[in-house]
């Protein structure tokens, strides 16, 4: 071992530095390896293993040993010149910094993923808090690692700070309105991950699958992603679609626009032919008696129909259509609005509106329902001389045509 000093001590100086220098790099690798190949695979049975984030985040933090190895060994170092030792010591210590902070940001990403876990995390979620700890914290480390670089006292480099506030204040402003957007969106619960959301304005309109500090995503539905900035969800107005799914139903609201020429009185006949439906059957026995008994006190001494109160084919339809949503088995019952109503008539026709909820809120089974509906009541109409209004076709206008 003498000879080998002896040897060492007779090499040029720059070889003497040159072979320290290798013998630091090595230990400080041997130390990294066996930190993380030895110590952190006997603690990995007792990590999440659900999750590699805290696996990193432990990594990292390894990281420091080897970094503290160089920073003490670098003075060890013969015939190095005293700044370049200086230099090394103040990077060395500032990557040390940027070590901790990058395994406490890992550690925030795990605490993120564990609270995702929870059932309440759908309504509260944090992970827009923990970005803005995260700025919080890499400003920190940058003001720290350059307080290292320059060797001077981070208070030096905060009291400065204030005469940049203005320029903070312009750099960051849209992480502010993006902070104070997250914070009214959470406590007020006005957006969860899950929800199906329209924002036109953004051309959005699906699932939002991510809800951050500075960006909402939506996926819609077909596939694509549209990156909402979180402020614009609060200075622009959006439809949430939630009320809608904890309710368990879906609005249906659909008209027929009838062509006003076929609406008139039935006669007897008719009515007595609409009796054949068995939704109609107590309708029309009671209108019966209600319009008898009106026109018996009414128009005592009045002969004339004209003057008499008579069942129209579009109040029938109306009564039918009610009769026949109220036992429909896929239309929500109690608790839900069901009616049908005439819009104002218009030049392309008099609308009869149905306003009812489907008893799901599965897009192709709705679809479903209401195309049922519809195919239904178009197919019934003739039987109530009634006829949906259309704008003429070619054919319609072939027919007008006088042979040549």
């Amino acid at each position: 071992m003498d000879g080998l000093l002896d040897r060492y001590a007779g090499l040029a100086l720059w070889l003497q530095s040159l072979i320290a220098l290798a013998g630091l790099v090595v230990v400080a690798l041997a130390v990294n390896w066996l930190i993380k190949r030895v110590l952190l695979r006997a603690a990995a049975p007792y990590l999440d293993r659900r999750s590699d984030t805290a696996d990193r985040a432990v990594a990292r933090l390894a990281t420091v040993i080897p970094l503290l190895v160089v920073s003490r060994g670098i003075d060890l170092v013969p015939n190095l010149p005293p700044e370049l030792v200086t230099v090394t010591v103040n990077v060395v210590r500032a990557l040390i910094v940027l070590s901790v902070a990058m395994a406490i940001s890992g550690a925030l990403d795990y605490a993120n993923e564990l609270y995702a876990r929870r059932p309440e995390a759908r309504s509260r979620p944090i992970k827009g808090y923990i970005q803005v700890v995260k700025i919080a914290m890499y400003c920190g480390a940058a003001i720290l690692m350059i307080a290292v670089l320059i060797e001077q006292s981070p208070l030096l480099l905060l009291s400065g700070l204030g005469a940049m506030a203005a320029v903070l204040l312009l750099v960051f402003k849209g992480t502010i309105l993006s902070l104070v957007a997250s914070v009214q969106l959470t406590s007020n619960d006005m957006l969860r991950v899950g929800d199906w959301i329209e924002m036109p304005s953004m051309d959005a309109d699906g699932d939002v699958i991510d809800i951050a500090l500075h960006t909402v995503k939506v996926q819609n539905f077909d596939k694509t992603i549209t990156t909402i900035p979180t402020h614009k969800l609060i200075a622009d107005s959006f439809r949430n679609w939630r009320g809608m799914s904890d309710s368990g139903g879906r609005r249906i609201k659909r008209a027929l626009v009838l062509d006003q020429n076929s609406v008139r009185f039935l006669d007897e006949d008719e009515v007595a032919g609409l009796k054949r439906f068995r939704l109609l059957e107590k309708y029309l026995a009671r209108k019966q008696d209600e319009i008898a008994e009106w026109n018996r006190h009414e128009l005592a001494s009045d002969s004339d129909a004209i003057n008499a109160r008579r069942i129209t084919n579009i109040g029938t339809l109306r009564a039918y259509v009610i009769a026949y949503l109220q036992s429909h088995p896929r239309i929500a019952g109690e608790g839900f609005t069901l009616m049908v109503r005439q819009l104002p008539p218009s030049p392309q026709g008099l609308p009869l509106e149905i306003y009812c909820f489907a008893n799901t809120i599965d897009w192709a089974e709705y679809e479903a329902i209401q195309a049922d509906i519809f195919d239904h009541m178009l197919a019934i109409l003739p039987e109530f001389g009634l006829r949906v209004f259309q704008q003429p076709s070619g054919l319609d206008l072939q027919g007008l045509a006088t042979p040549g």
